[in-house]
């Protein structure tokens, strides 16, 4: 990985027309050594980017970043600090493509798909494809980064775009070619993907989400849309499932921003799925690929995995891998962790999942995936997370109430929030909800109704790690509490 200094200039480039006087004289000859938007990061020789985030203004850190050693600054004003500061209208965009710059390298084929919900399947799954193919390929998202030769663990859907592009040169040197991220709309919005080299792109859904943090579902949609309409070149792919409400939006944004728009799904013209069987461990589905017709055992429950499936194919498809070889891997899918992942069974023979579900469509779709196959009782267990979109509390207790047949309200991850009045707003749309603020003892209780012929859902924290509560984040794994609660009943 090449981490050698660098000229200003050259790292600069040629995007911002305000700096080119700048880069004409001396600081253009300045020699750069790393790259931060933390100024507690800065040692002699670095560039500083100061970025205004929702807490501070990087720009008041220029200081302490040049006394730290940094020999010129990013802002979006200029300042006297004694180091050129590069005053630009969009410092965030110029950080992410000075970073691209240093660490230079990528893996030869990446791709990235947004969406509301899906993203980690997708990736992995096109990883996974890829590799079946025989690719050396690697996934990078909220489970963290998986590659030939590391699996680490994540907290973030889209890394921030110094470690990003870091990532992405050790990625590179570490033999890989090719590579699956997630696009997150904070992570688009904030400019983190700018500068990924990207080859083809996928739009999964759209569903209520972050309204914490965007006004409104419709600037919502254009964060993720950024990912067509300004990071993806001209004629290049954008693989975009068929069958969604905001499906028309997509195809629309990325056909005016002149891409190659393959579509997906039962309505898709790229994959056309005509048919689908639902078993309890399996889905039989017919794909439709121009005159090729493929029946495909995927080994994955829910309705929302072949569609994850059908993108994943679709950007492998657009990447190189044929038709035949994708539809074959599919077969052989590995579902994400935390994604209706099957973590258990009791001696009866009920069924246990685990599943990401936070947010409403995420838990419709979660719980109206199990019913063709649950001949008993869905059972839920779930909560929402403090210091997060208000709004959808009430809408998933609805949701749980109507597509559940038992539901038990417990805690996610209440963070600053008295979890007492998160799990209420959940409760006053929830007739006949359980309450059970004890996530563990919530899993245990569900876990004791079970008979023959049920399904539980504990929905919320997927494959997380950790339940936060304050600023404490204490161990907790739901995957790891239905197999003792399974267990205590002797499964």
């Amino acid at each position: 990985m090449n981490e050698q200094p660098k000229k200003l200039r050259d790292l600069v480039g040629r995007d911002f027309p305000e700096i080119a006087g700048m880069m004409e004289g001396p600081a253009g000859d300045l020699d750069v050594t790393g790259v931060s938007s933390d100024s507690r990061k800065i040692r002699p020789g670095m560039l500083f980017a100061a970025l205004a985030g929702s807490k501070a203004d990087g720009s008041s850190y220029v200081g302490d970043a040049a006394a730290r050693g940094a020999v010129a600054a990013i802002a979006a004003h200029s300042a006297d600090a004694g180091i050129p500061v590069l005053a630009v209208s969009d410092p965030r965009r110029l950080l992410a493509l000075t970073a691209a710059r240093f660490y230079g390298a990528q893996p030869e084929t990446m791709v990235a798909v947004t969406g509301t919900a899906g993203k980690t399947s997708v990736a992995s799954f096109t990883r996974q494809i890829w590799a079946f193919a025989g690719h050396a390929a690697a996934q990078i998202g909220t489970t963290g980064v998986v590659s030939p030769t590391r699996n680490d663990y994540g907290s973030l859907t889209t890394p921030d775009p110094v470690e990003l592009q870091k990532l992405l040169a050790e990625l590179a040197a570490e033999g890989v070619t090719h590579a699956a991220m997630e696009a997150s709309s904070h992570g688009l919005d904030q400019s983190r993907l700018d500068g990924v080299r990207l080859a083809a792109a996928g739009f999964t859904n759209l569903g209520r989400d972050h309204m914490d943090y965007h006004p409104t579902v419709e600037s919502y949609m254009a964060a993720k849309m950024r990912l067509f309409d300004t990071l993806m070149p001209k004629g290049s792919p954008a693989v975009i499932f068929a069958d969604d409400a905001w499906s028309q939006e997509a195809i629309r944004v990325a056909a005016a921003s002149g891409l190659d728009v393959r579509t997906v799904g039962r309505k898709g013209d790229y994959l056309s799925l005509k048919r689908v069987e639902h078993f309890r461990h399996k889905q039989t589905a017919e794909i439709h690929v121009g005159s090729e017709i493929f029946e495909v055992d995927i080994p994955l429950a829910g309705d929302f995995q072949v569609a994850n499936a059908l993108v994943a194919a679709g950007l492998a498809m657009s990447t190189g891998v044929a038709a035949a070889t994708a539809m074959a891997a599919l077969e052989k899918l590995v579902g994400a962790s935390g994604r209706l992942e099957l973590v258990g069974q009791t001696k009866e023979g009920a069924l246990a999942y685990v599943d990401y579900a936070h947010k409403p469509d995420a838990l419709e779709n979660v719980l109206a995936s199990v019913r063709p196959f649950t001949t008993g009782r869905v059972v839920v267990v779930f909560g929402c997370g403090g210091d997060r979109d208000k709004g959808k509390r009430p809408i998933m207790g609805e949701v749980a109430t109507r597509l559940a047949d038992v539901v038990i309200v417990t805690d996610d991850n209440p963070r600053s929030e008295v979890p007492e009045v998160i799990r209420s707003e959940i409760m006053a749309a929830a007739p006949g909800a359980i309450e059970i603020g004890d996530r563990a003892q919530a899993i245990r209780a569900a876990a004791m109704m079970l008979h023959a012929g049920d399904t539980l859902i504990v929905a919320g924290k997927g494959h997380e790690e950790g339940q936060t509560i304050g600023s404490t984040v204490l161990p907790f794994s739901d995957h790891v509490e239905v197999r003792k609660a399974l267990e205590e009943l002797g499964s």
